[in-house]
């Protein structure tokens, strides 16, 4: 992303904000005036002169706030015309954007990608392939010219809610002593998988990342510079979901990258939904059960169809197509099986040493609890079927510290040795 466009990119979405927080405090006004002009209106004495008096004040705040939406317009189409000269002599490559900002893009699009999607944004951000900051282009040239070494082993890297590529290397510098430090570079160093480290629009629906990374591994895989004969996903959060979601539509659409994908990993992934989102939707539903604090509830409402997604773990569009997405814990999910030529893990983590320990049960991870990353719900429906050897729990733990933990890394490793393989396998067909 350029930084004209990053800016263009802010002032649209300051715009925009300024016209909602209007629109906001217009719901408020008319909620609160409805009130005593419509007591007024139900007495024989006042109730014409109360009828002329709300006309009367319905034009006027109708036209004041239409006035301010219009002056906020006006203000953003003058700064569309401020920029054009910083647009006349576009770079001649991508400029990364500093780590800090390009992060709080991708926080953003977490939380309102699909807005950011439908509006045009120049914020919104695009599901590719990123290699040292920069856009990773999937032709043949820039692969080989980029992967010198490329192998025929590959370990695709999913991040979670509004994060990017570079979450991988949290935690990097205080336990290995340096920043550059991930699964992907030890898995290069141990295994020979070549690492590639995905970017997406985490505020969209899960489905229809799943859709999107499944073209984009059909594109990548026919690009790479030499045969691949094994796909490793690693998923963390949100990642897991679109992983799963990924080589479910792969498969249905019978693309060719789907028959070496050999194990899918998913770190945190919140299978049966997660807590905070549900939360969220009592929230948003209690608040809009009354006129006064219906505009909060549309404020409340109006996160990402991407976190939403999330409520129950949403996979296929046809989990939320045509439903209402802030009915009161209105479980859609359907039941999506495992790729059957993929063994699936997981790596759930607790607060407390213990899983069964009362404070880590509660808050599992602080973001997911542990039912939920193990796929065992309440309801023998709402199990999510993996083998009892593919599952690790680590405790001590919070959700981000999954993205690069020594023990996680120990734990990927082993499962990758051709023993365990061979056992998993043995498994997966008894």
């Amino acid at each position: 992303m350029r930084n004209i466009d990053a800016v263009r990119g802010l002032k649209d979405l300051f715009v925009s904000a300024l016209n909602g927080g209007t629109t906001t405090v217009e719901e408020f006004h008319a909620a609160i005036a409805r009130r005593p002009f419509e007591a007024l209106e139900l007495d024989p004495v006042t109730r014409v002169p109360a009828a002329a008096v709300r006309m009367l004040h319905d034009a006027i705040a109708g036209g004041v706030y239409w006035g301010l939406r219009s002056l906020m317009e006006l203000a953003g189409d003058a700064a569309d015309w401020a920029l054009i000269p910083l647009e006349q002599t576009p770079p001649a490559e991508e400029e990364p954007l500093p780590a800090s900002l390009d992060l709080a893009i991708c926080a953003l699009n977490g939380f309102m990608g699909d807005h950011l999607e439908r509006s045009g944004n120049a914020l919104r951000t695009r599901m590719e392939f990123r290699h040292e900051g920069r856009t990773l282009a999937l032709d043949a040239e820039t692969l080989r010219r980029t992967y010198p070494g490329a192998g025929r082993k590959l370990a695709v890297f999913v991040h979670g809610l509004s994060c990017n590529e570079q979450s991988w290397r949290f935690f990097a510098e205080e336990t290995y002593g340096d920043r550059e430090t991930t699964y992907g570079s030890l898995l290069e160093q141990d295994r020979g998988y070549t690492p590639l480290y995905l970017r997406y629009n985490s505020g969209l629906h899960v489905s229809e990342n799943g859709a999107l990374l499944a073209e984009t591994m059909e594109e990548l895989v026919n690009a790479w510079p030499v045969a691949v004969d094994e796909i490793v996903l690693v998923g963390h959060s949100m990642g897991g979901l679109v992983a799963r979601s990924a080589c479910h539509q792969g498969k249905q659409r019978r693309n060719g990258w789907i028959g070496s994908v050999r194990h899918i990993f998913c770190l945190g992934t919140p299978h049966l939904g997660a807590p905070l989102e549900k939360l969220s939707n009592l929230m948003g539903w209690a608040l809009n059960v009354s006129d006064l604090t219906r505009p909060i509830a549309n404020i409340v409402n109006g996160r990402s169809d991407g976190i939403k997604d999330l409520r129950f773990g949403y996979l296929v569009e046809e989990d939320w197509r045509g439903r209402d997405a802030n009915a009161l814990l209105e479980d859609n999910r359907h039941d999506i099986p495992f790729l059957d030529s993929a063994a699936h893990y997981f790596v759930a983590a607790t607060v407390t040493q213990s899983p069964i320990e009362p404070l880590g049960f509660i808050l599992g991870d602080m973001l997911v609890r542990f039912p939920s990353a193990v796929g065992r719900g309440v309801q023998p429906a709402r199990h999510v079927s993996f083998r009892a050897a593919n599952k690790s729990h680590l405790g001590m733990t919070t959700h981000l510290r999954l993205l690069n933990h020594p023990a996680v890394y120990d734990q990927i490793r082993f499962w990758l040795e051709p023993a365990a393989t061979a056992l998993t396998t043995l498994a997966d067909t008894q």
